[in-house]
């Protein structure tokens, strides 16, 4: 462990979560956002659904250890919402499982400590045509993902308040050209689709209301004291930390 110990956010899920430090993608997005605040902590899967994740609960979670998460931001149900193979195998999860799954993810996290606070990622849209080409027949259509984002929506309705849910179904189709600048292959994210989702993350920690709040701007930074070792000020005669001025994220993560 490396101190001094910071708040952990923990990203849990499939490959929607694996890929998120690559291409710009939303991962590396929040530990920019968070460097010297939280430490962002990736525990991502490709291929995995709702149910590989139930199975390895306590394995990614034991509740025994001294340190929890504050944040945990989960996803998966885009490989849950792909048509069942005939021999049985595959991604493919029964929408009334799916939901029970989700639902016992929640509740494991909430169990770890009173302090952690859950956000859940739906399903986002997917460009069938890309899908085909790229994959193949997989039988993953954008109404399946859709049905499956809304039933995560529906359950984190009837969950605790520090149990909220972003709406990336919608929130990437607000966008006209949202198949092509959103997505990489037709499902996973491009460095736009994954700005849309911080944006969504973040609108949800400024929002909610958590004590303490986990949204960047409340957060104290790690090691704030001036030092005579900082840079030096334009009157020449004190200085300044660095790591307090963040302008270009003020303009950019308002």
């Amino acid at each position: 462990m490396v101190g001094p110990v910071r708040p952990q956010f923990v990203l849990f899920g499939s490959s929607i979560v694996r890929l998120s430090y690559s291409e710009q993608g939303w991962g590396a997005i929040l530990a920019d956002i968070y460097a010297c605040k939280a430490d962002i902590i990736l525990r991502g899967y490709s291929g995995w659904n709702s149910r590989r994740a139930v199975q390895v609960l306590d394995q990614v979670f034991p509740k025994n250890d001294a340190a929890q998460p504050s944040l945990v931001i989960v996803y998966f149900g885009g490989n849950d919402s792909i048509q069942p193979h005939p021999s049985g195998l595959g991604p493919h999860v029964p929408l009334p499982e799916y939901i029970e799954n989700m639902r016992k993810i929640a509740l494991h996290l909430q169990s770890l400590s009173e302090k952690t606070r859950i956000i859940f990622l739906s399903a986002p849209p997917v460009n069938e045509k890309s899908v085909r080409v790229v994959f193949g027949d997989i039988n993953r259509t954008n109404e399946l993902c859709r049905i499956y984002s809304e039933a995560c929506l529906e359950l984190c309705k009837g969950l605790d308040v520090n149990v909220k849910c972003v709406d990336l179904w919608t929130a990437l189709q607000q966008r006209k050209d949202w198949s092509t600048a959103c997505l990489t292959d037709g499902i996973h994210l491009s460095c736009e689709g994954s700005k849309i989702v911080v944006k969504e993350i973040l609108k949800v920690l400024r929002d909610a209301e958590w004590e303490p709040s986990l949204h960047w701007k409340a957060l104290p930074t790690e090691f704030p004291e001036d030092s005579p070792c900082y840079p030096v000020g334009p009157d020449g005669k004190t200085t300044f930390n660095i790591a307090e001025y963040d302008s270009y994220r003020h303009l950019q993560w308002e």
